[in-house]
This record gives structure tokens, C-alpha cells and sequence, in this order.
């Protein structure tokens, strides 16, 4: 703190420009790791698992290079699927509709899982301290 020499008495402290701290090891493993956990919000809320990934990328992407790109990795690889499943069970309920269907709905049951368990083990990897990249969403990714 330093004196203010007009102001007897009072006293005021030196402005700060300190940067953000950056990351260690674990807490960039941790961070990854919750990065693509975040795809199992989208089972008690339906779309916002792809928010928590941008949340965590906007809050750690001055922090670690890591964490921003597994963030961004999860948020794209999530918003793909969303689309494609959202594609694809539309198509279902439409072909249900002729009863040709049921047999789509019966396929899309299982591809429906198929995210949660590739981010699982993608978080998996990542808090190991692996590298782990989905395909073509890290090229995309690391393209920007």
C-alpha cells in the first residue's frame, strides 16, 4: 500500500496486473476429464452438456492449452451427436409411422449410447494422462 500525498491519512493500494495462474498436471487432467464428462448432462437435461463444455472452455483456454482443447474437442463431438441422434430419431418416429421404422428405433437404441460410453473413455484416457482425440473433431479443432 502506498501513501497518498494529498490525501493525509488515507492510504490506497497499487493497482495489480497480475495474470492468470496457470494450471498443474492434475488440474489439467482433472479439468480434461470433466470436459468430456460433461456429455452425461445431457441426460437429465437433454442439450446442455455442450454448455458445460463451453463454460469450461471459457473459463480455463488463457489457463492451459489442454483443458481449451479437450473442452472444445467435447463440445463439438456433442454437438454432433446431439444432431445426428436428433436426425436420426426423427427419422424413426416418421418411418414409425409406416411401421417400417421399429426396426430404425431398434438400431438407434444402441447408437444412442455410443457418445456416453466414447467420452467416458476419452475422460478416462485424458485423467490417465493420455492423449486422446475423437475423430475429426480434433483435427477441426485444431484448425481454429
Amino acid at each position: 500500500m502506498t501513501q497518498d500525498p494529498y490525501n493525509y491519512g488515507t492510504q490506497r493500494e497499487a493497482p495489480r496486473t497480475a495474470a492468470p495462474d496457470a494450471l498443474s498436471p492434475q488440474d489439467e487432467r482433472t479439468w480434461s476429464m470433466l470436459a468430456h464428462l460433461s456429455i452425461f448432462v445431457n441426460l437429465l437435461t437433454g442439450v446442455f452438456g455442450p454448455v458445460v463444455a463451453l463454460l469450461i472452455w471459457l473459463v480455463y483456454k488463457d489457463r492451459s492449452q489442454k483443458v481449451s482443447f479437450h473442452a472444445l474437442q467435447s463440445l463439438w463431438y456433442q454437438i454432433a451427436w446431439l444432431v445426428i441422434l436428433t436426425v436420426g430419431w426423427m427419422v424413426s418416429v416418421i418411418l414409425m409411422l409406416v411401421l417400417i421404422g421399429f426396426l430404425l428405433a431398434l438400431i438407434m437404441i444402441p447408437i444412442s449410447l455410443v457418445p456416453f460410453v466414447h467420452a467416458a473413455y476419452g475422460a478416462y484416457r485424458v485423467y490417465q494422462g493420455e492423449e486422446f482425440r475423437y475423430p475429426w473433431i480434433a483435427d477441426m479443432v485444431e484448425r481454429r
